[in-house]
């Protein structure tokens, strides 16, 4: 570290999976490291405290005193948080959380970036795992806790970095895309949808930004997308000066997937009309299997032989909150899962669906992202439960939409505003064979404490 860096970084929204990661990168090349949030809890939490940050809960112009050399500030804050006024009215140096990864990171180095509406943290993780399996032992921020790793993110040991790529804003002062300032050389493209409602106007607005990223690639890079996803489609349309390889499953594509079993734990892998071996883990439904194809490919344009990226998806343990079973009782199963688009839902139920057949399937789900809570996915959320046999969901006093709306798009879902009442319905399965999944991006009130402790 140079004389010329700050010694002290204060993150302001700390515990965010992206801003978490970014502090024990920060960490790692020998910053001091503090920061605050509104929403400190496990697992970043823990996660941060074990690597010796200072964590501060609640935004106050106090937690500024400690006069740090650099604030990186969060997408969360806005103008009005008392800690962004201090920061701006005491004149400290800022700058956004992906700038800074940008100079401080990612400079030099060969990016893989995962851009997508879906499957980015699940396809970043193996990425990193397919990389750390084959002695690359890359960098890798990644929005949540891959199993395999056990930490978000790193620095790594090589020029290789995996990111997962968010194209929601930076910064209250830098409303670009994220991915914008990563560069990469490869660039996954998994699937495009509305989404982020509070910030992009409609899907248009997205395939600009996600244009942006492809601008970016250079011509010696390289671009991987489904074949099938039309909205990935468009976007390349608009212009590309990268070479593309397109994935599908039993269609004609650079890379095939065969299913051997409906669910997804088992495919067969083909590239350029060649077998490749087949992958069998402990993963489920189709969406995952375009993740794997999509992480094959890129790990190939490093350098990897598929039979050895191949390899190290048959001990892929998959990513905390991604189907993570957390109670196992009495022929009663609880996932955990971080799913909160409706189409991330249905895949998610599917993939269950196909798994365990008949047996009963409880989906509770709580509408939290900034694009539920603004109503926008009223009838596709209320179709994307259709493979559960009875979905509850969660309606808290602050949600902002009425949530009864719902009952007219489909005949198996009840509506809940009691946590309590929820955790009763669980325990009364208790005892029977009853599948039953948690979908959200929050702490879900601590609802997941409670059924370890009571079941």
């Amino acid at each position: 570290m140079t004389s010329q860096q700050p010694l002290h970084i204060h993150i302001l929204g700390i515990c965010g999976t992206f801003m978490g990661g970014l502090a024990l990168i920060a960490r790692e090349l020998g910053y001091t490291v503090s920061g605050s949030d509104q929403n400190v809890y496990p697992p970043m939490s823990t996660q941060l405290e074990e690597q010796g940050i200072r964590l501060m809960n609640g935004y106050q112009a106090a937690n500024l005193d400690c006069r740090p050399d650099l604030v990186v500030i969060g997408n969360a804050l806005s103008r009005g948080n008392p800690e962004v006024e201090a920061v701006l009215n005491r004149n400290l140096p800022y700058i956004s959380g992906p700038q800074w990864l940008a100079e401080h990171v990612l400079q030099k180095r060969w990016v893989l970036a995962v851009a997508g509406t879906h499957g980015k943290t699940t396809t970043t993780s193996m990425l990193s795992w397919i990389l750390e399996f084959n002695g690359f032992k890359p960098g890798f921020l990644i929005g949540g806790i891959p199993l395999n790793f056990g930490i978000s993110a790193r620095l790594g040991e090589s020029d290789f970095f995996v990111i997962e790529a968010d194209e929601y804003d930076c910064a209250f002062f830098d409303k670009r895309s994220k991915f914008v300032h990563y560069r990469p050389r490869t660039a996954i493209l998994n699937n495009l949808e509305y989404d982020h409602a509070d910030i992009f106007e409609n899907l248009d607005a997205i395939k600009k930004q996600f244009h942006h990223l492809v601008r970016t690639v250079p011509s010696e890079g390289l671009v991987i997308a489904p074949s099938c996803e039309q909205h990935i489609a468009e976007v390349l349309e608009m212009g590309c000066w990268t070479p593309m390889v397109k994935t599908a499953i039993g269609a004609e594509a650079d890379w095939q997937a065969e299913l051997i079993k409906a669910d997804g734990s088992c495919f067969n892998v083909h590239f350029a009309g060649t077998d490749q071996g087949t992958v069998t883990w402990e993963l489920t439904g189709q969406h995952n299997v375009y993740n794997a194809l999509s992480a094959l490919a890129a790990a190939r344009h490093i350098g990897i032989l598929p039979q050895d990226a191949i390899a190290a998806l048959h001990q892929f343990q998959n990513v905390k909150r991604r189907m993570e079973v957390i109670v196992k009782t009495n022929g009663l199963t609880v996932y955990d899962d971080f799913a909160h688009h409706p189409t991330a839902i249905k895949t998610t139920l599917d993939g269950l669906r196909k798994q365990v057949g008949k047996e009963k399937i409880l989906a509770i789900v709580e509408p939290r992202s900034n694009t539920m809570r603004l109503g926008v996915h009223t009838q596709s959320l209320a179709e994307s439960l259709s493979e559960a046999d009875q979905a509850v969901v969660y309606q808290p006093e602050n949600l902002g939409w009425d949530l009864r709306q719902l009952l007219q798009y489909a005949n198996n879902i009840q509506l809940c505003t009691d946590l309590e009442a929820i955790i009763q319905t669980i325990k009364a399965e208790a005892g029977g064979t009853c599948h039953i999944l948690l979908m959200s991006n929050g702490s879900f009130g601590g609802i997941y404490q409670r059924l370890k402790t009571e079941l």
